[in-house]
């Protein structure tokens, strides 16, 4: 982002306007004891040409390896238009929307996003936003526990099947307010939840269930009667669910006969890069019902005394703007900027455009499926389960060699989800998106047998 620094003329201009002598001479109530000391050993400056040469050559060092990555944050086709215009200057210096009426353009984005991602998760009413996937799934269980008036339990039923970076998350932030998490198994066969193990959980009662659409291993599951299971017993249910699924597979929203309560997950596909694991931005909608428990802020639309359309924050649940008591969450400053190239990359996508994107990362992981069982019989794809993205296959290796082996010829071969589910053996979760080719994933099946032999 340009910056123009103040001239010398200027700040002495500033410091004769205080009267003050020097900069210095503003913080001399300081201690020198305590002021730091020039830095020592800085390299002389570069210009503006040499200091974009060492970028060049640093960002070159990295390579272009092929990337079958998955588990969370995933490489996927953005339009430039995208960070074209989420890169001009009203959008990515705009700070949250403190004095609404003088923000329009902001809210207006802000009011289309929720628009869109209420439409995508059949919900009534999205909010803007979420630090990430993981801690906007944190949030939704603080909510449940909130909204769920018909019981006192502060019990929330975590599938083992939803990410463990996530259920840390989670764990972490709610711990310490009374909040148990139960985590509930899988079936070994199927990757799915375990219903037995669901019921047993249920025995004690409990505020809320998890339901992961796709879950870790790219597992879909029975999301339908999973939400008709929990509202029989009197609790909620979160989706925690992938965007770019939604554009397939039925919204949180229509799940089963009443719906999901609350969805959430993370926003990272909709047009943010991966840029190193970050910053991501976590997105959550909910019924109408449950509005006032929900965190961050909601963007209206109303009209003027003139009858002219404008843009209003209708709730802003923050200990800043009401009583402490009565806040849902210190979520503050959102991730904007993630917010505004989301409404970009879907307003340039449309629904059809996400369900040709959706369509293309399946097609290609199952592409990827049959040429990694093609390399050997002994490699077999662990769950037997319809899957999206995303799936687990079994090497006859330990994978953590493996995949060094395949980054030596520049390719990112997976995620080592053995290390968290040691039950499974020598397990790789893989992922293809739609940036993947047949070239691609024939590349890959060709290093894998190398690697193996």
């Amino acid at each position: 982002m340009p910056f123009i620094p103040h001239t010398e003329q200027d700040i002495r201009e500033m410091l004769a306007a205080i009267g003050a002598d020097s900069v210095d001479a503003l913080f001399d109530e300081i201690p020198a004891s305590l002021q730091s000391r020039p830095l020592e050993g800085v390299p002389a400056g570069l210009t503006e040409m040499e200091v974009a040469r060492l970028m060049q050559a640093r960002a070159a060092s990295d390579g272009q390896p092929l990337c079958f990555l998955g588990a969370g944050a995933y490489e996927h086709h953005i339009p430039a238009a995208v960070w074209e215009i989420t890169t001009r200057g009203e959008f990515y210096s705009a700070y949250t929307p403190y004095q609404a009426e003088a923000s329009q353009g902001t809210l207006q984005v802000v009011y289309e996003y929720q628009t869109m991602l209420a439409s995508l998760t059949g919900l009534d009413v999205a909010n803007a936003s979420l630090y990430d996937g993981a801690s906007a799934l944190a949030e939704a269980v603080l909510m449940a526990v909130r909204a769920n008036r018909r019981t006192a339990s502060r019990r929330i039923l975590v599938p083992r099947s939803i990410h463990p970076l996530y259920r840390r998350t989670v764990d972490s932030i709610v711990r310490h307010q009374g909040i148990e998490l139960v985590e509930v198994g899988y079936v070994p066969e199927s990757g799915r939840v375990d219903r037995a193990a669901l019921e047993a959980a249920a025995e004690v009662g409990f505020a809320a269930l998890v339901i992961p659409q796709p879950n870790v291993f790219g597992v879909l599951e029975e999301a339908g009667e999973l939400c008709d299971w929990a509202h029989e017993k009197g609790a909620l249910a979160i989706g925690l669910v992938n965007p770019t699924a939604l554009a397939l597979l039925q919204p949180p929203g229509e799940w089963g006969e009443a719906g999901a309560d609350i969805a959430c997950g993370e926003g990272q596909p909709l047009g943010v890069p991966l840029a190193a694991g970050g910053p991501y931005f976590g997105f959550m909608s909910c019924r109408q019902s449950h509005v006032r428990q929900m965190p961050g802020r909601i963007v209206g639309a109303t009209l003027d005394s003139e009858g002219r359309r404008g843009f209003t924050l209708t709730l802003q649940p923050r200990e800043q703007h009401i009583r402490r008591s009565k806040a849902t969450s210190n979520i503050c400053t959102n991730q904007g900027l993630m917010v505004t190239a989301a409404t970009m990359y879907l307003a340039l996508l449309g629904p059809q455009g996400l369900e040709r994107v959706a369509a293309a990362c399946h097609a290609n992981t199952r592409a990827l499926r049959d040429a990694l069982a093609a390399v050997g019989d002994d490699i077999d794809v662990v769950f037997q389960s319809p899957f999206f993205h995303e799936l687990v296959v079994r090497l006859p290796q330990p994978v953590a060699p493996v995949l060094d082996a395949l980054a030596d010829k520049g390719i990112l071969g997976g995620w080592d989800i053995g290390e968290h589910y040691p039950e499974l053996g020598n397990a790789l979760l893989v992922c293809a998106t739609e940036t993947r080719t047949a070239d691609d994933i024939r590349a890959y099946a060709d290093a894998l047998r190398e690697v193996l032999q």
